[in-house]
């Protein structure tokens, strides 16, 4: 099985981050550092939901978000088939036999 990890990126942000521009990034402080406080994630082994406690209070939890409609899954597949660069449940150069959460077929 495959270690999860969260990567996130820092771009140039003056109009949005800044109060519309407001307050002005000063790049002679760089390199910016960012870090995560009290980053907690919730994850489940395979195969999936059935085996994982359930929390009432976590709305991606509903009913409403176990399953694509037909518009939804054509609209997936078209998002992964133009912007997904790679995929490592289909790099078999690496991966001799797919890994275990490749296989739910999401």
């Amino acid at each position: 099985m495959q270690a999860m990890g969260v990567f996130s990126t820092l771009w140039e942000a003056d109009n949005w981050a800044t109060r519309g521009g407001l307050e002005k990034i000063n790049w002679n402080k760089a390199p910016f550092y960012a870090y995560y406080k009290d980053f907690d994630i919730e994850g489940c082994s395979i195969p999936g939901p059935v085996t994982c406690a359930s929390n009432p209070t976590n709305w991606w939890e509903g009913v409403a978000y176990q399953a694509l409609n037909a518009i939804e899954a054509r609209r997936y597949r078209w998002v992964r088939m133009n912007h997904v660069i790679y995929d490592y449940c289909q790099d078999k150069s690496r991966y001799s036999m797919t890994p275990p959460e490749c296989l739910s077929g999401i």
